[in-house]
């Protein structure tokens, strides 16, 4: 059993689903009132704390303690954010919140107390135009930023005691002309990061160095549906737990596409697209690999997907209503 969470910004609240892995079902548990335009969402790595963003004023962060029966959220906090935040991420500890500005133009460190609540920040560092996703590696050492209008993955070097960011040399990686750059994610051993590209709707496969934390393009390759011929506008991407299989989501073709992982030097085979729901702005795969839950922004609901263990293929289960303009999903295993 598993607790899927899903940001509605129309609605300005978040849908508690839970999703049965026998049935291969998803109901609704909880309406969770935020106010305003409610967007990104992100886990502390123990899964027992959940962060959104208010993106509308006053644009603060929320803070949640998650039940990890049922799945519930109970609010236990709220701070200020420096701008409005388009992702957001915890470092490796979960001692600290990072968060990225599409329309600031900037990228913030946050402290976590020790109940788990964020506060306000203590960085805020300038980035290129639109700044859109911050991810610290696996080490814990270096942090990675997307700025979409200047083409460049950031590189910095982050110090886990004090929690702060200083550019790491060379400060930016270019991985292919015309970029811009929007999501990523880092493969199963950190030898890889697989950057999604808003505007082509490109793949860029990165080799990450352990030692300096830079990066390196190695692939690049499209990721639309074959006979697409209008303007991309490429959201999310995402990996299976074990690294096997990627899929990533294309708004203007309603459609996830697949892809299988060569273990050995993090290139990237397609397996396949389907059609999904109308804009898909965000998705998530569950922890153990099985499932995958799409979030249509357009059709305001969610819908289920079976992922084929051998072969990455996605096989469809249903869908389920969510809250208006549904983004951002995250989901965490229930104990039982």
């Amino acid at each position: 059993m598993y607790a899927v969470y899903v940001s509605n910004a129309e609605s300005g609240d978040i849908s508690v689903l839970r999703l049965d892995a026998e049935r291969g079902a998803l109901t609704a548990v909880q309406r969770v009132e935020v106010g305003g335009e409610v967007m990104p969402l992100a886990l502390g790595p123990a899964r027992t704390r959940l962060y959104a963003v208010r993106r509308s004023e006053p644009r603060e962060v929320l803070s949640f303690e998650i039940d990890p029966k049922s799945g519930r959220l109970d609010a236990i906090g709220a701070a200020a954010l420096p701008h409005s935040m388009a992702s957001i991420a915890t470092d490796r500890s979960g001692r600290f919140l990072f968060s990225a500005s599409y329309g600031g133009n900037v990228i913030a460190v946050s402290p976590i107390d020790a109940d788990g609540v964020v506060q306000a920040a203590h960085q805020v560092l300038p980035t290129g135009p639109h700044a859109h996703a911050i991810h610290a590696d696996p080490s814990n050492r270096f942090v990675f930023a997307t700025s979409l209008g200047s083409g460049v993955m950031l590189q910095f070097r982050f110090d886990a005691a004090s929690g702060r960011l200083a550019p790491n040399t060379p400060a930016a990686l270019q991985p292919h002309a015309e970029a811009s750059p929007r999501h990523f994610a880092f493969g199963h051993d950190a030898r890889f990061v697989y950057l999604l590209t808003e505007l082509d709707a490109a793949i860029d496969v990165l080799a990450l160095d352990g030692n300096s934390g830079t990066l390196r393009t190695v692939q690049t390759l499209d990721s639309l549906p074959r006979g697409f011929d209008g303007e991309p506008w490429a959201a999310d991407i995402h990996l299976t737990p074990d690294g096997r299989f990627l899929y990533s989501s294309e708004r203007r073709s309603g459609t996830l596409a697949a892809f299988r992982v060569d273990a050995e030097n993090g290139t990237l085979t397609l397996v396949g697209h389907v059609p999904t729901e109308a804009q898909p702005r965000g998705f998530n795969v569950t922890p153990d690999g099985r499932f995958l839950i799409a979030a249509g922004q357009r059709s305001h609901r969610v819908a289920l997907y079976a992922i084929d263990a051998q072969t990455g293929a996605l096989n469809a289960l249903g869908d389920c209503a969510a809250g208006r303009g549904p983004n951002w999903v995250e989901s965490i295993a229930l104990d039982r």
